[in-house]
């Protein structure tokens, strides 16, 4: 029997979000997965496409409307879709640092008010925000993304102590480098500036090596599946537990030095 919860997953053209969109449809949910372009996407079986881009408040809006219009209900709500961004800090325009939170922060802030009065009313819900071991673990040459991850937990936290008095539970999954088009094909800031060459370089590579040898999305989307069906709990981190701990029980010298020497930079 099917089962009548409807689950809303953002960014589901490739990668993390697909895989977690299949494995809500096995389920037997009715699962909406939200692309920019439906002409452009290719159908999965058990899965309907809606159109919405995260950074156009109105296609936010009208995306969510039409599935509460068809269902009546969300129950619950995948926040997926991202970006990211490589350079170094002060490598990166301003422009290109707005991109980045438009679509990791506001994008996901957009859709979570679009999907909250709906909740409110059903007075239960839960919400995924997908951050990454860059949100408590910051690394060179990837500074505006692991910002915008810092702002993704930061909202997250906050949003769930508010809203809990509905019925409603807000948590975070933490992804370290899995082989998607996300990690690889990571848009570089434009304007680099040579005294950081060899170092980002250093990284740039390091990254590519990590991201060859991450695991597919599968392991991840089992964390988000489990994230938003299971036992609540803040944080979920898969394959990067190890990283969790090191960064909140180990001190502050280990750490960096750990994490230079993971980069070639040390």
């Amino acid at each position: 029997m099917k089962n009548s919860k409807v689950v809303v997953i953002t960014g589901v053209s490739s990668g993390i979000g697909r895989v977690v969109a299949q494995k809500f449809a096995e389920k037997g949910y009715a699962v909406f997965g939200t692309v920019r372009s439906v002409g452009r996407s290719t159908g999965v079986a058990g899965i309907e496409l809606v159109e919405m881009d995260v950074r156009d408040e109105a296609s936010v809006q009208r995306a969510i409307q039409s599935i509460v219009d068809r269902k009546g209900c969300i129950d619950a709500l995948v926040n997926n879709a991202g970006m990211s961004m490589l350079g170094a800090v002060e490598e990166t325009a301003v422009s290109e640092a707005a991109s980045v939170f438009d679509t990791n922060v506001f994008g996901m802030l957009r859709t979570i008010k679009a999907v909250l009065p709906h909740m409110r009313t059903q007075r239960q819900g839960r919400i995924v925000n997908v951050s990454s071991v860059l949100g408590f673990l910051p690394a060179p040459y990837m500074g505006l993304y692991a910002a915008s991850k810092h702002a993704v937990e930061g909202l997250s936290e906050s949003l769930d102590h508010e809203v809990r008095q509905f019925g409603i539970r807000v948590t975070l999954v933490e992804p370290a480098y899995t082989r998607t088009n996300l990690d690889a094909n990571s848009p570089q800031a434009k304007a680099t500036i040579p005294a950081y060459d060899r170092e980002r370089e250093i990284a740039a590579r390091s990254v590519a090596k990590s991201i060859n040898g991450a695991p597919e999305p599968e392991g991840v989307a089992n964390t988000i599946v489990e994230a938003a069906l299971g036992a609540w709990r803040m944080r979920h981190t898969p394959a990067g537990q190890a990283l969790s701990k090191l960064r909140r029980f180990m001190p502050a010298g280990p750490v960096d030095a750990s994490l230079r020497k993971a980069l070639g930079l040390a």
